[in-house]
């Protein structure tokens, strides 16, 4: 059969990545669909600091693009496309990608999640250089800085009471007058003497400087949800958080999710509820988030794989 493969991964992060270079290794040949953005979200990280093996940091798109490297030389071949559907009805399993069919006797998905975003143009510009979706991985870089986070919910109040440990003043933007998180992170954001709050507000703007080709962000324009006035509130660094959302929409109704998209796997592996499908990295993993972890869960999946190919002698 045309295109039929052992094992196709979609996504190209740490997961599918890693799950590439693992089942390579295992001569399953695995067929990788990168996606429009291949690498990730690393790819808009610019200094990786907490991946180990690398002492003095690295960047982002330079250590996914090692991952790539290392993964095609177990002879995974890597294609720059999306996938537009998938049929997990049967097996083989159907992936569908630039108008052609592709076939699977395995599947891992590895599609990740993608922080939400308030849409500001601002946002994208200064993406890497002073604006963050995520505060465990570049909390470091805004050391002795006074940085705002937009949100409300727990996802907000986590962000801020990890920034406290680097920045020297962290305020919460809220378009409301309360907070939506759990009564617990409420009153420990409350009790941080770091943590102010700006009510009823939300952010319209990030106003930033590009000096020699280093951008930073000085800060940001709000306006009053209640009033309308605008106003200018100086910051070194902007965090939103207000949740991510995993990247399954071709999934859906196809495959076990939980309420908010994730897919479900089985305790201590990768399994989904689909039999030869596995599930790897963020877009399985609403917890963690990071690199690291996905990077594990990319070598499990393509270890559940290979066994699995075995059980059914493949």
């Amino acid at each position: 059969m045309e295109n039929h493969h052992k094992v196709i991964i979609i996504g190209s992060g740490p997961a599918g990545l890693t799950a590439a270079i693992y089942s390579g290794r295992a001569n399953l040949n695995p067929l990788v669909f990168e996606g429009i953005q291949p690498g990730g979200q690393l790819t808009i990280t610019t200094e990786v600091e907490n991946f180990p093996g690398f002492p003095e940091g690295v960047m982002g798109p330079e250590l996914m693009e090692l991952f790539r490297k290392q993964a095609q030389r177990f002879n995974a071949t890597t294609l720059f496309q999306d996938v537009s559907k998938v049929d997990l009805s049967g097996r083989p399993f159907k992936v569908y990608s630039n108008e052609k069919e592709y076939f699977a006797d395995s599947l891992i998905i590895a599609t990740g999640a993608s922080a939400r975003w308030l849409g500001l143009p601002s946002e994208k510009e200064f993406m890497g250089h002073g604006v963050s979706g995520c505060a465990t991985c570049d909390g470091f870089f805004f050391k002795g800085l006074e940085v705002v986070v937009v949100g409300g919910g727990d996802t907000a109040i986590e962000e801020a009471i990890f920034l406290t440990k680097f920045a020297t003043k962290v305020t919460i933007i809220h378009r409301r007058d309360q907070l939506r998180a759990s009564k617990i992170m409420q009153e420990r954001a409350k009790n941080n003497s770091k943590i102010s709050f700006l009510w009823n507000s939300e952010v319209i703007e990030i106003i930033g400087k590009n000096e020699g080709g280093r951008k930073t962000v000085s800060a940001v324009r709000v306006k009053n949800t209640k009033s309308g006035e605008i106003s200018t509130f100086t910051t070194g660094g902007y965090f939103v958080g207000i949740g991510h959302q995993p990247n399954t929409k071709i999934f859906e109704g196809q495959i076990e999710m939980n309420p908010n998209g994730y897919i479900i796997t089985k305790p201590e592996n990768t399994y989904t509820n689909v039999a030869g499908v596995f599930a790897a990295g963020d877009v399985a993993d609403p917890v963690y988030r990071q690199a690291i972890t996905a990077a594990g869960s990319g070598c499990a999946a393509a270890i559940d794989a290979e066994r699995f190919l075995e059980s059914q002698h493949v």
